[in-house]
């Protein structure tokens, strides 16, 4: 005898019609407007662009940190020079700290060369001092003839130049170091009959800034307008170097 089948009941029309959709489930949302969309990848972008400024500053605050470092190891002894001056007071380079210097290394018994370089330091210098928003500036002129150059020889020679060069001379010693710290070529040539001689020599103006750190040299081809605009900027550029064992 047959069992009476249970009604079978009645499947959810959704599955039936696949192409019926649920009630329950909500349609998707609409995109954003064009408008809202840029300004949500213009807010992404402007965050990791402004992390990554933030990570390159610090990259670069630590790079300056280490060059300021090796600056403060290598100026310890850079340059340094023990010489006098046309007064015979002793001069040495930590007698200038503070103060940016244009120096220049030649000898007053020089044909040309020499009064062109000191004449175009000199237009140098007064074109800065036109400016009193700039910091001091000290012209220096050593000696690599001290043989000939003595203190009054220098003060006489450089009276034709401006008021505030100061002439540095010393022991032959002395002078061939200081060139030598410079790493200015110096060399005597013979003498003549009359005993009289030319000393061949680099010809370069040096700047060297407030911490006493060589910042640029300028050679022949260099005018003083030059020069004064180069020595300008870098002022202008010129942060100190921190206090010993600092950052």
């Amino acid at each position: 005898m047959l069992r009476s089948l249970r009604p079978i009941p009645q499947l959810c029309p959704a599955l039936c019609h696949p192409k019926r959709r649920l009630s329950s489930v909500p349609p998707p949302n609409p995109r954003l407007p064009l408008p809202q969309r840029l300004a949500v990848a213009s807010a992404v972008a402007g965050v990791a662009t402004a992390g990554w400024l933030y990570l390159r500053h610090q990259k670069e605050q630590q790079q300056r940190a280490r060059r300021l470092r090796q600056l403060r190891e290598l100026s310890l002894g850079q340059g340094d020079f023990e010489l006098c001056d046309t007064s015979g007071t002793p001069r040495r380079k930590a007698d200038f700290l503070g103060q940016w210097v244009l120096l220049y290394f030649g000898f007053t018994h020089c044909p040309d060369v020499c009064p062109e370089e000191l004449e175009k330091l000199s237009r140098a210098v007064e074109l800065l001092e036109r400016d009193p928003a700039l910091p001091p500036l000290q012209p220096l002129f050593v000696t690599v003839d001290p043989e000939r150059d003595d203190a009054a020889a220098l003060a006489r020679y450089l009276r034709d130049f401006h008021p505030r060069l100061l002439g540095l001379t010393g022991t032959t010693e002395q002078v061939r170091e200081a060139a030598a710290k410079f790493r200015v070529y110096v060399s005597t040539g013979p003498r003549d009959a009359d005993g009289d001689y030319v000393v061949d020599h680099s010809v370069l103006t040096f700047l060297v800034d407030p911490d006493g750190i060589f910042r640029d040299c300028y050679g022949r081809s260099r005018t003083a307008e030059e020069l004064a605009r180069s020595v300008r900027a870098h002022m202008d550029t010129y942060e100190p170097l921190p206090p010993a064992g600092g950052e």
